[in-house]
């Protein structure tokens, strides 16, 4: 436990510092397939970004691999490593199944209404660098820890490790759905502000196109009339 602790402050800073990019500011920060399709759901992402922001990512996993086993010197491909695959926990595929649907459902929400706060935007991607830490320390012999299809391709592509992939396409999506659905049942109907986790910054965002937070606080008034 305490060495997947370790692994998960690393990994969970990672996300937050690539979030808080220039290029994470620009592109929202996404990282994730299950993300992205969770905001076009919610009509926050068009068509084709979500297609052409899959494709970035599951590249962009897939070369992450590849390059850490060329700078590494083919230290990933370690029995003992394996590329960093995903496999199923000790209990079971029905266990990893139901394990990743509830922590993508966990990690969207927060997201989703983390986003749609006024004070609670900007600290988005600390939220979500904080939930990967508490999910790989404690919650990876449930499922092997994934939450994005990308990052569970990449390591399979490369190690050829295809036993249950499925489980990590499926279920990250079903979890990161099922928030999306309640979050607007607790909003009444009323969508997520943007589809940036770090949307308080100087970068025009190409979702909303706006570079403040005065939308985000005509929307929280909107939402407060409804519930009035």
């Amino acid at each position: 436990m305490v060495r997947r602790a370790f692994f998960g402050l690393s990994i969970g800073a990672t996300i937050a510092a690539l979030v808080l990019t220039p290029w994470g500011k620009q592109s929202g920060g996404h990282l994730n397939p299950a993300i992205t399709f969770a905001f076009y759901r919610l009509g926050k992402v068009q068509f084709w970004d979500a297609i052409f922001y899959g494709v970035a990512q599951f590249a962009g996993a897939t070369a992450g691999i590849v390059l850490a086993t060329l700078l590494l010197l083919g230290a990933p491909s370690h029995p003992t490593i394996r590329y960093a695959a995903t496999f199923p926990g000790r209990y079971g595929l029905a266990t990893t199944f139901f394990a990743e649907i509830a922590i993508s459902c966990a990690l969207m929400l927060t997201v989703l209404f983390a986003t749609s706060h006024e004070l609670l935007s900007r600290y988005t991607p600390y939220f979500v660098g904080a939930l990967y830490v508490i999910f790989i320390t404690f919650e990876t012999p449930l499922s092997g820890m994934s939450m994005n299809p990308a990052r569970t391709f990449g390591s399979a592509f490369r190690g050829g490790y295809w036993h249950a992939l499925w489980i990590y396409f499926v279920a990250p999506t079903v979890g990161m759905l099922l928030a999306a659905a309640l979050f607007l049942l607790a909003r009444g109907g009323v969508g997520p502000y943007c589809a940036k986790l770090h949307h308080a910054n100087d970068k025009r965002c190409i979702f909303c196109h706006d570079t403040g937070t005065v939308e985000l606080k005509e929307s929280n008034l909107q939402i407060e009339e409804i519930h009035t």
